[in-house]
């Protein structure tokens, strides 16, 4: 079979057929996202001494639909308590009601 290097060698991935590229593109979106929900669902999970989802997030690859499932259905949790760090306007530290107001 002819491949054609363009001048240099560049490996293995040479041998990758041009329609694929899409499909490892898509591939390595679908890994960040998984991995993205699994870290968080994760550490809730931890958080909430919840054994049996840990090992089952930890263990079973559903690309996030489990994970989703736990945080959204399972623990009820608002997108803003499992995004914090995406809420709008200023954060507000809180109040402090036994100091005087000067």
């Amino acid at each position: 079979m002819y491949t054609h290097h363009y001048g240099f060698d560049t490996g293995w991935f040479m041998n990758i057929p041009i329609w694929s590229v899409p499909f490892l593109g898509l591939a390595f979106l679908a890994a960040i996202w998984s991995l993205a929900w699994k870290g968080i669902a994760l550490w809730h999970a931890g958080r909430n001494n919840d054994g049996w989802w840990f090992i089952a997030i930890l263990l079973i690859n559903s690309v996030g639909i489990l994970e989703i499932v736990y945080l959204f259905f399972v623990l009820k949790l608002k997108f803003e308590e499992v995004f914090p760090f995406l809420r709008r306007g200023p954060h507000h530290p809180p109040h402090h009601h036994n100091h005087p107001h000067a």
